[in-house]
């Protein structure tokens, strides 16, 4: 009885202790076999870079546009939401300062500031040399559609209407149209366009789109419109489509007075809406938004000054995040409708990136002082602001514009690309 019972203490002796169980199961297949050469130190170096990355602080992404953002003083972010308009055909003074002061990001060319194609190039670098003082490139832009509504000189061969291309029905001639604007532009050194026109020309009275427009038929108006987009972005240049919710049933022109359309939301999104929402899908980079009054959607603002058709359709319902530009906030739509400050204060409420105010400096200054005065007072946000600022600086930087580039492409190859393409154009 005595030696059972001290070979039962024993055999208890040598049981496991509490918390050992995890170690014997995870080395029973090590303590069966017998282990390599070499095996323990392997196992030691593998332990310490497992600990060293379980104690290693994760590395943050990091964001350029917001680092970039977060240098900028609120003057030189309310600089970037200002693209105004230059006088004559060389850079002033008053340009220069307001480059200075204002800090403007971007600078639209009409057909007064067009010389010559090396005169045209000229000065517009002299603009982007002037810009160098401020901390981002400048947008250098111009409305170069084809058709009536071309700023080149005239030793650039000439690109016919939307209309004419709309007529071929012909998706790959407009996106070579596209291909071939950007090429025009790029030989003076701009880098935005003002194109393509997605009004659809429902309205044969309308007395300001016409054949601007590629047609009566929103398909047709989508898939070339969206295709010549995409001939601008092959080439480098940033297209802005225009003019949302869409120009083609107004009856009066909103350079000279504000336009009405009675259409319900139904009504715009089986015909308007449509070359838009296609030009969205494909991740557009600006949108331009028209001086329109559309009464059974916002009776109080115009398009561009509306909440209701920029946050809530535009921003909300289309889901777009890409930049919203206004058209020229000194044509007589809004002129002779409202204050420029107030007009100002309601567009970034409702939710544009950048206020477009040609032929005036004191215009610039104006909207300038503006947005500044109403950030400290309370009535815009610094945040409002900077969602604004962010959208400019991430496009600027995807298309890594620069004050130093030059004009590219060659005039003569060029002009015998437009020839040729312009005989399909008329072939078909």
């Amino acid at each position: 009885m005595i030696i059972a019972v001290l070979m039962l203490i024993t055999a208890c002796g040598e049981t496991q202790k509490p918390g050992s169980t995890a170690n014997s199961s995870a080395g029973s297949t090590t303590e069966q076999q017998a282990a390599p050469e070499g095996s323990a130190d392997s196992d030691a170096e593998e332990a310490e870079e497992n600990n060293e990355q379980n104690h290693a602080s994760p590395q943050e992404e990091t964001d350029p546009v917001q680092e970039q953002l977060d240098q900028l003083s609120l003057d030189e972010k309310i600089g970037q939401m200002i693209l105004a308009g230059v006088q004559g055909t060389a850079l002033d003074d008053q340009a220069k300062q307001m480059i200075a002061d204002q800090k403007v990001g971007g600078i639209i060319f009409y057909g007064n500031n067009v010389t010559t194609l090396q005169g045209t190039a000229d000065f517009v670098q002299s603009i982007k040399e002037a810009n160098r003082v401020n901390p981002l490139p400048i947008f250098m832009s111009v409305d170069q559609e084809g058709g009536k509504v071309s700023r080149m000189p005239d030793e650039v061969e000439s690109i016919p209407s939307n209309g004419k291309v709309g007529a071929t029905k012909d998706a790959e001639l407009a996106e070579t149209m596209g291909r071939l604007l950007a090429r025009q532009i790029q030989l003076a050194g701009f880098n935005v366009d003002f194109a393509p026109v997605l009004d659809v020309n429902s309205n044969p009275n309308n007395p300001v789109i016409g054949d601007r427009s590629f047609g009566s038929s929103a398909e047709l108006v989508s898939r070339l419109g969206v295709a010549e987009m995409k001939g601008l972005r092959s080439e480098g240049m940033i297209p802005v489509v225009k003019h949302f919710p869409g120009h083609g049933d107004t009856s009066v022109d909103s350079h000279l007075d504000l336009p009405v359309v009675n259409k319900t939301e139904e009504q715009l999104a089986e015909l308007e809406w449509i070359p838009f929402q296609a030009a969205v899908k494909e991740h557009v980079e600006a949108v331009m938004v028209a001086h329109i009054l559309f009464p059974k959607l916002d009776s109080d603002h115009p398009a561009s000054l509306s909440d209701v058709i920029i946050g809530e359709h535009l921003r909300g319902k289309f889901n777009y995040d890409g930049v919203v530009i206004t058209d020229d906030l000194s044509m007589g739509a809004i002129a002779k409708n409202y204050k420029l400050n107030e007009a100002a204060i309601a567009t970034v409420q409702a939710g544009s990136d950048i206020l477009l105010v040609a032929h005036s400096y004191e215009s610039a200054k104006t909207i300038f002082d503006t947005l500044k005065n109403a950030v400290k007072n309370g009535k815009i946000t610094e945040s409002r602001i900077d969602e604004s600022v962010y959208r400019i600086l991430a496009l600027k930087q995807s298309y890594k514009l620069s004050d130093e580039q030059q004009p590219s492409d060659d005039l003569k190859r060029l002009n015998a690309d437009i020839v040729q393409w312009r005989k399909q154009v008329h072939a078909e």
